[in-house]
């Protein structure tokens, strides 16, 4: 979704008149189940964290509606900044594991063919 400077919205906070911070809908736009089963999954994790799901509004749409409640006084937003970047140090870990293996397998190659 684009403002009226030309920015770009990846994502919009949700929350209903007169309830606390802890129960929020976050709009995820241009995602799919991709990131959205990922997150929730992460999400989960955390054992203040009392639901966690989401769902896409409308197959021809690209955007998720991915909404936390949490227990007590935490406010929802702190479970889904967590569960972003451990969802980022996963994938980091995941493209380091790879470039190694692909550096030691072209390196055996090499040394193979001389």
């Amino acid at each position: 979704m684009r403002t009226s400077k030309g920015l770009y919205i990846l994502t919009e906070k949700v929350q209903a008149d007169g309830t606390d911070g802890n129960c929020v809908t976050f709009v995820l736009h241009d995602e799919d189940h991709t990131l959205g089963n990922s997150l929730r999954y992460m999400v989960m994790k955390n054992p203040d964290v009392e639901f966690c799901g989401y769902c896409i509004t409308h197959p021809s749409e690209s955007k998720i509606n991915f909404r936390i409640q949490t227990r007590g006084a935490l406010p929802a937003v702190e479970p889904f900044r967590k569960g972003l970047n451990d969802l980022m140090g996963v994938c980091q870990h995941v493209l380091n594991t790879f470039e190694k293996s692909m550096k030691e397998y072209r390196a055996q190659r090499e040394e193979e063919m001389q």
